[in-house]
């Protein structure tokens, strides 16, 4: 749970008192911040028992998020006390992010500030469904029922306008302790629950155990050293059980395995895992998946796959967010290049004003944005499946914003991407699986793509890397253009479908004649002089889940590429750095 709200309304001191009141103190804790206080002349400041930099004591300010532990009769919580001055609010933001619920404090009287409005905001948008508003420090206005009321009817107008509902309005003196662990005659005219009452009523996860499994893949780890051959999946369930036997699928790979066993750190192995749970997994095939991926069962829903959607996002860093610049997409453990597409408006959060022409996002602006990036991910929408539907921006590895995901749009790929689904769902399997044959093979199936204008040495490089890579006792297969146009295209011509369609069929062709080679466990090298990006993005996801490597040959304006070569093209010199590059991305494993 966050505890949050504007600077100097009394965050720290509720949480302090909190904890002295139910006993959840270490022993000699209090007494030594009653010592201290009595030092410097002060009264006893509960909000010491959190603050524990020294410029939070001399300024009485917050700054980092503290965490405490806290037990009641009916579990265990962890408090987070977040920073409530605007310059802290990354910190601010840090703390919320993890959290199931939270408490926002209000002076009764200062009343609703801006960092009220603001924090209110953040936390529907960081997803937070949960959330009691406090009205503290009501000793500054004698305890009036009228001076509650007047910022609960004020307070609740500023949630409607932006959905959010809070569970509960309560009237506090944290000081005094007054409506914080037991009711007090000082609001005799109040009769809702107290604070630490309200944090036993709140439901928490009461629905994630039920939805639909989501485990993002941490990592995958193998404990050579010991003789264990075993590759083990890691990470932490994020909603619904994982069950030895399920029938799992990695997005957005499409590739799909049978658990066979949970393994946990120094416990016997369980038979499931729950969400919160952080695990391992081994699968009846060793399959190559990577980190990033989603896990879902069989049957399940599974999570969104596209490359652009729609969010509701704030912005922290200096510097604006804008179309031009690349950041880093964040969502689990996956981390994917992405770019603004739209701005559709940006909120100020204080005055709910809108500004729909706006182009770029501000500091310690929200705002709804399209966003793309540059390759499909996997997640779910916020209200489907809140753990997996919450995501950071990075930019120069620092978190620049954050916010949660609306809506899933189609993109270019959506149609090859479904017909993929579909076909790798129907797949007649052999019993030799695709491990067995990277095994037998000592290499990874891949595609690679080399695109280029003519003349500029694409088919002498594709000659020679094929030639090296049979050389070193691979299994590789060079398939040009040309042979693919007057065979298996032979049928199709741009007088019967036009320009656009024969194009897209082709590209359609070829990426399902080389899904099929590809499942054979060949390295299959292509060559085309023509293809852009579009038709690459639509190549990948036909031969996904094998991996492509796209090779471009000439000026970088031509598109991207995973490597690029300056034309006319050395072959003999280019070889060496394809063959580099597919070590190092695990192409081909060290033998």
């Amino acid at each position: 749970m966050v505890v949050v709200g504007h600077v100097d309304h009394g965050k720290s001191t509720l949480v302090g008192r909190l904890m002295a009141d139910t006993g959840n103190l270490p022993e000699g804790k209090l007494e030594a911040i009653r010592a201290q206080c009595e030092r410097n002349s002060k009264p006893l400041e509960y909000a010491y028992l959190l603050d524990a930099l020294k410029d939070e004591q001399s300024q009485g300010i917050t700054i980092d998020s503290a965490r405490c532990f806290f037990k009641t009769a009916k579990r265990d919580y962890i408090i987070i006390d977040a920073p409530g001055h605007i310059e802290f609010l990354k910190n601010m933001v840090s703390g919320a992010a993890r959290a199931d619920a939270a408490l926002l404090l209000i002076d009764a009287h200062e009343g609703v500030r801006e960092n009220s409005r603001r924090h209110g905001y953040f936390l529907s948008i960081l997803g937070i469904d949960q959330f009691v508003v406090v009205i503290n420090k009501m000793d500054l206005v004698d305890y009036r029922q009228e001076a509650f009321e007047q910022i609960e009817r004020e307070y609740r107008q500023f949630l409607g306008q932006i959905k959010a509902k809070p569970v509960a309005f309560i009237p506090v003196d944290s000081r005094n302790g007054f409506n914080v662990a037991a009711a007090s005659e000082k609001m005799k005219w109040y009769k809702g629950p107290t604070v630490l009452e309200t944090f036993d009523r709140f439901e928490l996860g009461r629905l994630d155990v039920d939805k639909p499994l989501r485990m993002p893949v941490q990592d995958v780890y193998k404990f050579t050293a010991l003789g264990d051959e075993r590759r083990i999946v890691a990470g932490r369930v994020e909603a619904g059980t994982i069950r030895v036997g399920d029938a799992v699928l990695f997005s957005p790979s499409n590739k799909r395995a049978v658990v066979q066993s949970i393994e946990a750190f120094n416990r016997t192995a369980p038979q499931s895992a729950a969400v919160g749970e952080p695990v391992g997994i081994t699968l009846t095939e060793q399959i190559y998946v990577a980190r990033g991926e989603m896990i879902s069962r069989e049957g399940e829903p599974p999570p969104k796959v596209t490359s652009r959607f729609r969010v509701d996002l704030f912005w922290l860093a200096r510097q604006p967010m804008t179309p031009e610049k690349t950041y880093k997409f964040k969502l689990g453990a996956m981390d994917l290049p992405v770019q603004v597409e739209e701005v559709s408006w940006v909120l100020d959060a204080s005055t709910l004003g809108v500004d729909r022409e706006r182009k770029s996002v501000n500091r310690h602006e929200v705002a709804e944005c399209v966003l793309r990036t540059r390759r499909p991910a996997a997640f779910d929408i916020i209200t489907e499946s809140p753990r997996t539907g919450r995501f950071v921006i990075v930019d120069n590895y620092n978190i620049a914003g954050g916010g949660i995901i609306r809506e899933a749009l189609p993109d270019e790929e959506s149609d090859l991407r479904r017909e993929a689904f579909v076909r790798d769902e129907k797949w007649v399997r052999s019993r030799i699986s695709p491990e067995l044959r990277a095994e037998r093979f000592a290499q990874q199936a891949a595609l690679i793509v080399i695109t280029g204008k003519l003349g500029v040495g694409r088919k002498e490089l594709a000659r020679t890397l094929e030639q090296e890579l049979f050389n070193m006792g691979r299994v590789v297969y060079f398939l040009g253009m040309g042979s693919v146009v007057h065979g298996l295209d032979a049928d199709i011509h741009a007088e019967s479908l036009g320009d656009d369609r024969l194009a897209r069929e082709q590209v359609r062709r070829l990426g399902e004649m080389l899904h099929v080679l590809l499942d054979a466990g060949l390295l299959v090298i292509c060559t085309a002089q023509l293809l852009t990006d579009k038709n690459l993005k639509d190549i990948e996801t036909l031969v996904s889940p094998a991996k492509m490597v796209s090779i471009r040959i000439g000026s970088r304006a031509e598109g991207e590429a995973d490597l690029q070569f300056d034309a006319p093209c050395v072959a003999a010199q280019a070889v060496s750095r394809v063959i580099g590059y597919l070590k190092e991305t695990r192409v081909l494993p060290d033998l």
